[in-house]
This record gives structure tokens, C-alpha cells and sequence, in this order.
């Protein structure tokens, strides 16, 4: 096999060789043949792809028509590869920092195309978690799912003892899929890398590394059970008239593989089409979440990070449920301070540091030129200069951020980019039922305060504590590897090596010719020296003259003889 000299982890298996002629073949039949040949993959599993023109050769690159069509081909893709390929699909269409929205609106369409299992797999499941036939602790368990994600599938049940409750459970061995699927995706997109200078541009080798470290984590029902019980406590302290609704986790029933929660049965938000049905009372607390909601964010640092209009729900009791905790986000303290500082500078329009608040944080592969991307800030963000809050359009001023940042090559970290889909998802869902919910409206009133919070004496006084244990940890180690230098130096005589590493010959021989100009001019000293005693003097005889002289020139002579060996070899 060809794919043996990649040194991909593929060809471990058979199995993995076959998935990846069967991904090619799919990418093929969906119209990109003529990219597979481009990129140097469709020679590696030899009769696999099909010989369908694309056609993609005749469009510009780059134009919204190609990312049309692209958008569309990779759709209809990964709904044929199956859930990990679908989850992809779904990042893919969160990152408007990276692609452009013609086919973001294209990727979008997968949110709701993952098969679901069949109920006699999910069955078993349950019951090889739970140590027990599925009757002896479920009244009943709906075998038609009410949900279907890539990684679970959602059933509505009820507990012998009563209660209402959802079961999660976790695809049969979505894991190996998972670690498969990226492997193969990782070695293409390396591949596409390694040819297409645009590609390595937008960065989807780390678009796809973070994403499997995302996913990993959501893989493990614990995890969101627990997620779910922090975010809770976190609102239990702000939220005092109880408008937020944390769905309860049955942790006795609840495994890595399945997850037993109650069942919330209310109306989620992208169902709603106008909140003034709901009347005046509703909207408030709406507003009211999402304020808790940021101040879970900047206070916190422990936020949901997947609040779309699927993850919340208007309650019959006039509360907000919220599900899903797969997915959350965490900042430290650091970055939040970062995260404020930058927030209060979009406010006030201080570009300055805006641009150094971000280089504070972000990746980049050069160092961008500081002026040049104040300008450019001043020029994207200038549309919003002057309007109100009310009048500010957070998708739009958050989508010119970005896309300012992608231009000069500077990515943010994925923890940034989801809090910044949040925003733009949350004002998204609160024009979608015509609620006026000004999210820098919200941020306005709690910045000041957060930005007064990150100076009061206590968090400098902390910080100067950690500034004082890590100086006082440099001074204890100093003296440590002055101490281990000394004593290697004292093992060769004090002698210093210099080695000169990826030189040519060239290079060499001006190294020799200056040490052995070096060399003599030292020579040169030593016989001046040696002269000084003989001022005054004519010695007759050799024996007249002083043996300090002789000293001196005798190690005059020695270096000489030394820079001539040195010259000539």
C-alpha cells in the first residue's frame, strides 16, 4: 500500500484503509474529483475514485458562487459519511471567522440530519449500563427518539417511581468512529495544506485539532452531568427569582454511556415566532438570563457554550429551561480580565487597545504590523461609531472583528471564537422573535463594574503575590544553575567550546582567519610585555636578558605556533 510511505496511522488496520477509500469515494461521487487529484490524494487508494467531472475548474476560487457549490458538495458529504463527519460539518458552520456565509448557511442545514439508531442497539445499551433489565427501573421508554445529535440519541421515558425523564444515550462505538474519522481528516487536510497556500491560511489544522479535543470531552456523559451541576450552582447564586430552569440528573442511573435527566416539557425558542404572545412578563426574564448568563461568563468563567434556540425552553411554569452540557467553556482568570478589557475597548472605541488586547491572547504565525491593524479596525468598526446601543448591530460588529482578525492572520482561541458565537447566537435568537435584546446593552451595564472589580486592591494585591512567588522561585534557581554551571566549566579547565553548527566551508574559513588574527594580535601583546624589562637595558648576551622576558615571549611564540597549526588546518 501506497499509504504506508505517508507514515499516516491509517494502514494500522484494514479497516481504517477501507473507511478512507470509502470517504474519497464518497468526496468523489459529491463533485470533487478534480480537488482529490489536485491535492495529491486520489493516487493513494488507486480505483476508488470515480471519474465524474466537477466542473468546480470552471468558477473563480474564492468567489461566493465556489463557496457555494462547496458548501453544498461537502453537505451532501457528510451526511453520507455519517455522525462524525456531520459534527464536523456542524463546527464548520460555527466558525464565521473563517468562512464566508454563503457556505456557513449551506453547513447549517446539517443541524438536524443525523440518523438515528435503532431502538433495539440503544436498548442494550441501556441495559448493559444500568446492570439490569430496562423494566425494573423505567415505567416506560418511548422507542421513537425526540432527539438526534452526533454523538447521542434521545429518548423520553418514566421512572418506576414516577417522574418524567429524557435518557441520553451515548452511539455504539462512536469513540473508534470518532478517533478514525479524525485521523483521516487530519492526514487530508495535511495534505491539502502542504499544496494550497489559502488552505493553510484558514487554519483548519486547528479548526480540526480543537474540535476533536471538544468532542472528546462530550463523549463522556459524567462530564455534562457534572457541567450541568456546576452551571447550576453558579446561577443559584445570582438567579434569586429562580427563572432559570437546570434539568435534575439521576446520577444512579446515569453512566459514560447513558445520561438520566428530567424531562423539560416546555417550547423551545427556535419554534417561537414572536415573544409579544408570550406578553411583557416573559421578555423580562428573558432579558434577565441573558444577563446572568454573561455575568456567568465574565465572573465565572464557567459558561454554556451551545446556547442556541434548541437548548432552551420557554417552561408552562414561565421559566427558561436550559439543556445540553456537552459543551461548555471555561476561561481563566487571566483571559477574562483580557476578555472585559477588550469588550470595554469595542464599547469606547479605544482601537489601540483593542489591537493590543487581542495580541495579548490570539496565535499568530508572524508578528502583524501593530498600525496597519489599528487602521484596519478603525476602518471595519467605523460603521458603528455613532449609533447607539440600541441601533448597534452585535452580529455585524462582531462578524467585522473577526473577519479583521482573519485578514491579518490572527486566530483566536477556540475559548474567544465560542464566546463570540454566543453572543451573536443569543442576539440571532432574540431577533428571531422580535425581542429588543441588546446584548452590548447588557455587557454596558456590568463591564464597568467588572473592569473596577479586576483593579480593586484585593486582585492586585493577589496578583502581586503570584508576581512575588514566581520571582522569588527564579532566585531560588539562579543560584542553583550558576552553581551546576561553575562546576562543568571546572570539570574542563574553565575551557570555552565554540561550536559553529549548519556552516559551509566558506563560513569556516572566515571563523579560522578571524581567530587567527585574534590569535596573533595576542601574540604581538605578549612580546610587547616581554620587552618592557629590557628599557634602558643592551643586554650583550642572551643570558643578560631578564627571564621575565623569556616568559613572555615563550608564550608569545607557543600562541603563534598554535594560530599557524590553526591556519593551515
Amino acid at each position: 500500500m501506497d499509504l504506508v510511505r505517508t507514515g499516516i496511522s491509517l494502514t494500522k488496520t484494514i479497516k481504517n484503509v477501507a473507511r478512507f477509500r470509502e470517504i474519497l469515494t464518497v468526496f468523489s461521487k459529491n463533485g470533487f474529483h478534480s480537488l482529490i487529484i489536485k491535492y495529491g490524494l486520489g493516487q493513494e487508494v488507486s480505483g476508488s475514485i470515480s471519474n465524474e467531472d466537477d466542473a468546480l475548474e470552471e468558477i473563480s476560487d474564492n468567489t461566493d458562487e465556489w463557496w457555494g457549490i462547496i458548501g453544498s458538495r461537502l453537505r451532501l458529504s457528510f451526511e453520507e459519511l455519517g455522525p462524525s463527519f456531520v459534527k464536523i460539518g456542524q463546527l464548520l458552520a460555527t466558525r464565521e471567522d473563517i468562512f464566508p456565509p454563503v457556505f456557513i448557511k449551506e453547513l447549517k442545514k446539517l443541524q438536524n440530519k443525523v440518523k438515528p439508531i435503532p431502538f433495539e442497539e440503544s436498548k442494550a445499551i441501556v441495559e448493559e449500563s444500568l446492570g439490569q433489565p430496562i423494566e425494573k427501573v423505567f415505567e416506560s421508554l418511548d422507542p421513537n427518539p425526540i432527539g438526534t445529535a452526533s454523538i447521542g440519541v434521545v429518548y423520553k421515558a418514566a421512572l418506576k417511581s414516577g417522574e418524567r425523564v429524557v435518557v441520553k444515550v451515548r452511539r455504539p462505538g462512536i469513540e473508534k468512529i470518532l478517533k478514525t474519522d479524525f485521523e483521516i481528516v487530519r492526514f487530508i487536510v495535511a495534505q491539502i495544506e502542504k499544496v494550497s497556500a489559502d488552505v493553510r491560511y484558514l487554519g483548519l489544522s486547528r479548526v480540526i485539532n480543537d474540535f476533536f479535543k471538544a468532542t472528546s470531552n462530550e463523549l463522556n456523559f459524567l462530564t455534562e452531568a457534572k457541567n450541568g451541576q456546576r452551571l447550576k450552582s453558579n446561577l443559584d447564586l445570582i438567579d434569586a427569582d429562580k427563572i432559570l430552569v437546570i434539568p435534575k440528573v439521576y446520577s444512579e442511573y446515569s453512566s459514560p454511556s447513558i445520561l438520566v435527566m428530567d424531562y423539560l416539557d416546555g417550547k423551545p425558542f427556535n419554534e417561537i415566532r414572536n415573544l409579544a404572545e408570550l406578553g411583557p412578563v416573559m421578555e423580562a426574564k428573558l432579558i434577565r438570563s441573558v444577563e446572568m448568563f454573561a455575568q456567568t461568563l465574565l465572573k465565572d468563567g464557567f459558561f454554556h457554550a451551545d446556547l442556541h434556540g434548541g437548548n432552551f425552553f420557554i417552561l408552562p411554569s414561565q421559566q427558561i429551561g436550559i439543556i445540553d452540557f456537552g459543551l461548555m467553556g471555561t476561561l481563566t482568570k487571566k483571559n477574562r480580565s483580557n476578555l472585559i478589557a477588550v469588550l470595554y475597548a469595542v464599547l469606547t472605541h479605544n482601537y489601540d487597545n483593542l489591537v493590543y488586547e487581542f495580541l495579548e491572547v490570539a496565535d499568530y504565525d508572524s508578528i502583524p504590523d501593530h498600525d496597519e491593524l489599528i487602521r484596519d479596525f478603525h476602518e471595519s468598526l467605523s460603521p458603528f461609531i455613532g449609533l447607539s446601543l440600541k441601533e448597534t448591530n452585535v452580529t455585524e460588529l462582531v462578524r467585522a472583528i473577526i473577519s479583521t482578525l482573519s485578514k491579518h492572520r490572527i486566530y483566536l482561541p477556540r475559548e474567544w471564537f465560542i464566546i463570540f458565537r454566543g453572543l451573536m447566537t443569543m442576539d440571532g435568537v432574540g431577533r428571531s422573535v422580535n425581542l429588543d435584546l441588546n446584548i452590548f446593552k447588557i455587557l454596558e451595564n456590568d463591564i464597568p463594574a467588572l473592569l473596577a472589580q479586576t483593579l480593586n486592591p484585593e486582585s492586585v494585591q493577589e496578583e502581586a503575590l503570584w508576581i512575588g512567588k514566581d520571582l522569588l522561585t527564579s532566585l531560588r534557581i539562579v543560584p542553583k544553575h550558576l552553581k551546576w554551571y561553575l562546576r562543568e566549566q571546572a570539570k574542563r579547565g574553565y575551557a570555552t567550546e565554540m561550536k559553529i553548527t549548519g556552516a559551509d566551508a566558506y563560513v569556516k574559513s572566515i571563523s579560522r582567519s578571524l581567530y587567527f588574527l585574534g590569535l596573533s594580535l595576542l601574540t604581538s601583546v605578549f612580546i610587547l610585555v616581554g620587552t618592557i624589562p629590557l628599557i634602558g637595558k643592551t643586554p650583550e648576551r642572551f643570558v643578560d636578558i631578564p627571564t621575565l622576558s623569556w616568559f613572555f615571549w615563550g608564550i608569545g611564540l607557543a600562541i603563534l605556533s598554535r594560530s599557524f597549526f590553526l591556519r593551515k588546518y
